[in-house]
């Protein structure tokens, strides 16, 4: 859910030469600790205890148990902070207060709502998975987390969320801040097997799901992820976990969960071209696959062609003038767009395809764009045009 602080506190420096001997002596004598051992520690009930006095507990999305609005809260929370989903989730919702409002709306329309929060392919499964539930589930979740887990952008923890929270049955989750408690609190080491970690985590998080108070031990288990045992500089001083946890007894909180190496992203280069008369901008909806599928953007190019598009769409071209570049990560490759403006003036309205569009540059807070096409055309739009919407 939410990521932590940046620095290391004293309890998570890189240990020296001396303290790495130390630490192996203390390794060898402390294996990984057993679910069942756990079990013996009162671990749920520690989670459980923390969470009711400690826990977060007034996230909109916490005030239901409606399956859709629980559902849409997890999707919304998959690689993105609370405190950047809330306006979102509240903005959506009111949009598309139904599942059935959701899966009647048109994909543009989705888009819209979610400009801004990346992941587009979160929306468009999204909308899919609603368009699913309502034709061949009458528009209703299951409480089985395993029937969820086949609809279109559910997996497996998200499955489980949904089970838990809209219909309080037990399901492991296992989202990132739970790995890294599990990965801590048990000295869980990464083996040359990914898929046999993966496997160890799923059957130690169910071996330690309690028998009662499911919903308070999955939020405890997030909510310490997410605002303790953090990943950088845990506050382990304040964690209910924190007698029992093996990386701390270990001094290896810095070191778990282990950290595949970071490979360098590829480069790719584009060139776009910005066709405006100063009050419009001429864009072209991109692919429904692919980077920022089914987004408005400004249309890819060869600079030669600047001319023939202008006359294609009733402009004639006035000056042209190199932008700056824009760089943006993705989490594949990183992106650099060579833009050219094209100042125009637009002699007649050319009949134009579905996919072109002359985007009033007072729209483009609202319009479905890349973020980083948005934070560009919100540039150029005329003074007192008005303010972003905050997105």
């Amino acid at each position: 859910m939410c990521g932590g602080a940046v620095d290391v506190d004293q309890g998570c420096r890189a240990a020296t030469s001396g303290e790495a001997a130390d630490r192996l002596a203390v390794s060898s004598t402390l294996p990984p600790m057993s679910a069942a051992a756990a079990a013996g520690t009162g671990f749920a009930a520690r989670v459980v205890a923390w969470q009711k006095a400690n826990g977060r507990h007034e996230l909109p999305w916490q005030q239901t148990r409606d399956p859709y609005h629980v559902w849409l809260s997890e999707i919304m929370l998959q690689q993105t902070q609370v405190r950047s989903v809330i306006p979102y989730y509240q903005r959506f919702r009111t949009r598309f207060p139904t599942l059935e409002a959701l899966a009647a709306a048109p994909m543009t329309s989705v888009l819209e709502a979610w400009a801004g929060l990346g992941y587009y392919a979160r929306a468009r499964n999204l909308h899919l998975c609603a368009q699913t539930i309502v034709r061949l589930h009458g528009g209703q979740f299951s409480g089985d987390s395993q029937i969820n887990a086949r609809l279109p952008g559910i997996g497996r923890s998200t499955a489980a969320a949904i089970s838990v929270f809209a219909f309080g049955l037990r399901a492991a989750i296992l989202d990132a801040n739970v790995r890294r408690i599990l990965a801590r609190c048990f000295a869980l080491d990464a083996t040359p097997s990914p898929a046999a970690d993966r496997r160890r985590m799923w059957a130690l998080a169910e071996a330690l799901l309690p028998t009662t108070d499911i919903e308070a031990y999955s939020q405890g288990m997030m909510d310490l992820g997410a605002t303790v045992c953090v990943h950088r500089q845990p506050a382990c001083d304040r964690c209910p976990l924190a007698s029992v946890c093996r990386a701390r007894q270990q001094g290896r909180q810095a070191e778990l969960p282990a950290r595949m190496p970071k490979k360098p992203l590829p480069e790719r280069r584009e060139s776009v071209i910005m066709l405006t008369d100063g009050r419009r901008v001429l864009l072209e909806r991109r692919p429904a696959s692919g980077i920022w599928g089914g987004l408005l953007s400004l249309p890819e190019i060869a600079a030669g062609s600047v001319e023939a598009l202008a006359q294609r769409h009733g402009c004639r071209l006035l000056a042209t003038i190199e932008l700056p570049a824009i760089n943006h990560r993705f989490t594949h490759f990183r992106l650099t767009l060579s833009v050219l403006r094209a100042d125009v003036h637009l002699v007649a309205h050319a009949a134009c395809e579905d996919r072109w569009h002359w985007l009033p540059l007072e729209q483009t807070a609202e319009a479905a764009l890349p973020t980083p096409i948005r934070r560009l055309l919100l540039s150029l739009r005329p003074t007192g045009a008005g303010t972003d919407s905050g997105r």
